[in-house]
């Protein structure tokens, strides 16, 4: 996975609080039963806390020590994205902006842009107030996605994942499919409470993983409007084998043999690993996001 070294980074569609703290501290998840649950179901690429029950009302963050300026000027041009891996999101929330920006016109749309706020430990939300635990997820009432990116670390060393750039870049487009979803109004399809393997939870996380999949296709074709030049340069067969073994590694049925020692079609959310890397290639293997429709 390589960005092209002379890319004009655009740093304002990321937000760094890292370092910030939530007001009152109440951003947490308890410990026993309750924090493994909130683990498992957290960790699994989803919506904002509020889905998972883990709001405790607070919304905003309150910086202490941000490193925005740090992002700002470090993170500047394709190269620094090569090299560091705070650059290397902004640089993949460019790109799949970039992409997504273009389609929606294509299809009578508009598209709005949505930031990715980097944190640590916690941060509130206008969907409440969450802990890393609950991993990356997009906020559809502030149209933000979150991410600690200690979750990669995570996704290696606690789900098995080989991880690697673009395992990173594919949780990253996963999210920004939520986003897709909220503007087209799929969104709230996921909101009727129900889980299980036909469920419409899975199906809004499999289309996700689909539409990141199409962004993955267009990716080294899809120009920035800044420059001309598309961000991202050369994606491989093996950054394409690491994006699948990501999202084989956070399917319902491998989260739950790994921490609950059994396999519980009716209560996923997200669908199994197979379902996962079948629909994130479908994505890929297309590039048309209109063979991502998981509720036919």
């Amino acid at each position: 996975m390589q960005f092209d070294d002379d890319a004009d980074l655009d740093t304002s569609e990321v937000r760094d609080v890292r370092g910030s703290r939530v007001p009152g501290g109440r951003a947490t998840i308890g410990g026993g039963i309750a924090g493994i649950i909130a683990l498992i179901l957290g960790l699994f690429f989803g919506v904002g806390p509020e889905q998972l029950g883990l709001s405790s009302g607070d919304t905003a963050p309150a910086p202490t020590a941000s490193t925005q300026a740090e992002v700002d000027q470090a993170c500047r041009r394709g190269s620094d994205a090569n090299t560091r891996e705070d650059c290397r999101i902004v640089a993949v929330v460019n790109s799949v902006q970039d992409y997504w920006r273009a389609e929606f016109p294509r299809r009578q749309g508009r598209y709005t842009d949505a930031r990715t706020v980097m944190f640590t430990g916690q941060v509130g939300t206008a969907c409440g107030a969450a802990t890393a635990a609950v991993g990356p997820f997009y906020c559809p009432a502030d149209r933000q996605v979150y991410l600690d990116l200690d979750f990669f670390d995570d996704l290696r060393t606690k789900f098995g994942s080989t991880g690697g750039p673009f395992a990173q870049a594919y949780v990253v487009a996963h999210e920004y499919g939520h986003h897709v979803q909220n503007l087209m109004g799929t969104l709230q399809r996921a909101q009727d409470g129900r889980q299980g393997a036909n469920s419409n939870a899975v199906r809004v996380e499999l289309q996700a993983d689909c539409y990141a999949g199409v962004w993955a296709h267009h990716a080294t074709t899809t120009p920035d409007e800044r420059t001309g030049r598309p961000v991202l340069t050369t994606l491989t067969d093996a950054d394409i084998r690491d994006g699948l073994d990501a999202a084989a590694a956070v399917g319902d049925d491998r989260i739950q043999e790994r921490f609950q020692g059994r396999v519980t079609p009716e209560s996923w959310t997200h669908g199994s690993a197979a379902q996962r890397q079948q629909w994130f290639y479908t994505g890929y293997r297309t590039g048309d996001m209109a063979r991502c429709n998981t509720f036919a």
